[in-house]
């Protein structure tokens, strides 16, 4: 049988799932080899306390998800951060359903914000992709100070700022309220150009790496350099 979530948004009643929140971030960020901006538990207590994050549950009430919302820029533009979802769940969708509620709220208490993303993630670029966003240049997102501060727990931050900001490991998506394509149109671009988008992350983020890479010792530089070499291009 299915599993069936229920997703709300978080309020003070929710404070206790806050230290297990943290936790699993941190821990799917290692997972993967990138790096978030941390979070403490009382940060993400903030955001439940204002109504600025949504929280997923099992049918039987077993935490299953979060994610939250951020403003910048005086509140021009909103990113809907930290979106994680509790191993035992990942793969079922639920991802795409806290998206898609954290977006809806976001449009809902800002409506005329740009709402902005991140990823590294082939599969947060296709939902993203379905609620509108569409893939831009870093000079498109905000410029706010306090929201590039918070790369620096990101294990690319010395990527980022090598590239004075305009490029990293991560593709930028956003969503503006005043010009952007409808939802079908941009999931009809994804499809369409998917295996490019792939194609394209993955070439990107090798000529990143090249320069890390020469900084190796020589006897472990070019093992490491072959290994990244197949991941890119034969994965």
């Amino acid at each position: 049988m299915e599993q069936q979530f229920k997703i709300i948004i978080a309020s003070a009643d929710h404070q206790d799932f806050a230290r297990i929140i943290c936790d699993e971030m941190e821990s799917s960020a290692k997972a993967r080899g990138t790096g978030i901006a941390k979070r403490s538990p009382d940060y993400i207590k903030s955001k439940m306390q204002e109504g600025k994050a949504v929280i997923a549950f099992t049918e039987d009430g077993i935490w299953a998800g979060f994610c939250y919302i951020e403003t910048w820029s005086h509140g021009e533009y909103v990113a809907n951060s930290g979106l994680i979802v509790a191993p035992p769940f990942r793969k079922s969708g639920l991802a795409r359903l806290i998206k898609k509620k954290i977006f809806e709220l976001s449009r809902k208490e800002y409506p005329e914000a740009k709402i902005f993303g991140l990823t590294t993630g082939l599969a947060v670029m296709k939902i993203n992709s379905e609620l509108g966003y569409e893939p831009v240049t870093y000079s498109e997102l905000t410029q706010d100070e306090a929201f590039w501060a918070g790369c620096k727990s990101c294990v690319n931050y010395e990527i980022l700022m090598s590239k004075e900001r305009k490029i990293c490991m991560c593709t930028a998506m956003l969503y503006d309220p005043k010009d952007h394509y409808e939802p079908e149109e941009t999931t009809q671009d994804f499809k369409k150009h998917s295996k490019l988008y792939e194609r394209f992350m993955r070439l990107k983020q090798w000529s990143l790496l090249k320069p890390l890479l020469r900084k190796e010792p020589h006897g472990n530089g070019g093992a490491k350099s072959r290994s990244l070499f197949h991941y890119f291009f034969n994965s």
